[in-house]
């Protein structure tokens, strides 16, 4: 599943990594990343999630400020949400769940919940065009940028390649 434990536990590890470089409550930043999908399978799971994170933070004691950075954090992170992240903190999490969408493993993701769904390659593609393509455009922190980077140009050279092979242009000159 592409949503699942292990895509939370990378979007944990580049938001730390990222934190690291850029700075920002390691703490707050840490607890955002474990619950930012806790939704993931309602509507608007981004507003969804901080609801519930909200919830398990309180019956774990955490003050109203953490809290209400963590849930900040969550709201904000998702491409579709359209909230726009105002903490360092909001954007290094954003930053890590888009990055985790890009490169190979994006690429794996993206086939792996296209199988889950019965969608077809050429509609997976316009889901490339759509979202994916677009992610690099989209970080808010310079160590975001620079490992967007690398992942998109991998991307791009993948959905040239598949489109090559979709038309059978590799093969004419055999």
């Amino acid at each position: 599943m592409p949503h699942d434990s292990d895509h939370v536990e990378r979007v944990k590890r580049l938001a730390l990594f990222i934190a690291e470089r850029e700075g920002g409550d390691l703490e707050v930043i840490r607890t955002a990343a474990e619950l930012h999908d806790v939704a993931r399978d309602e509507d608007n799971h981004a507003i969804r999630g901080a609801e519930v994170a909200r919830k398990i933070l309180m019956e774990k004691g955490h003050d109203e400020k953490f809290i209400e950075e963590v849930c900040h954090c969550i709201e904000a992170h998702s491409f579709s949400s359209g909230i726009e992240p105002r903490t360092l903190e909001a954007k290094i999490l954003s930053d890590a769940d888009k990055l985790d969408a890009m490169g190979a493993i994006g690429v794996a993701r993206v086939f792996m919940y296209s199988g889950e769904r019965g969608r077809s390659i050429e509609d997976t593609l316009r889901h490339f065009e759509e979202k994916l393509l677009r992610l690099q455009s989209m970080m808010h922190t310079e160590t975001g940028r620079k490992i967007a980077a690398e992942r998109h140009r991998f991307l791009e050279e993948f959905y040239r390649r598949i489109k090559t092979e979709l038309r059978l242009e590799d093969i004419r000159d055999i």
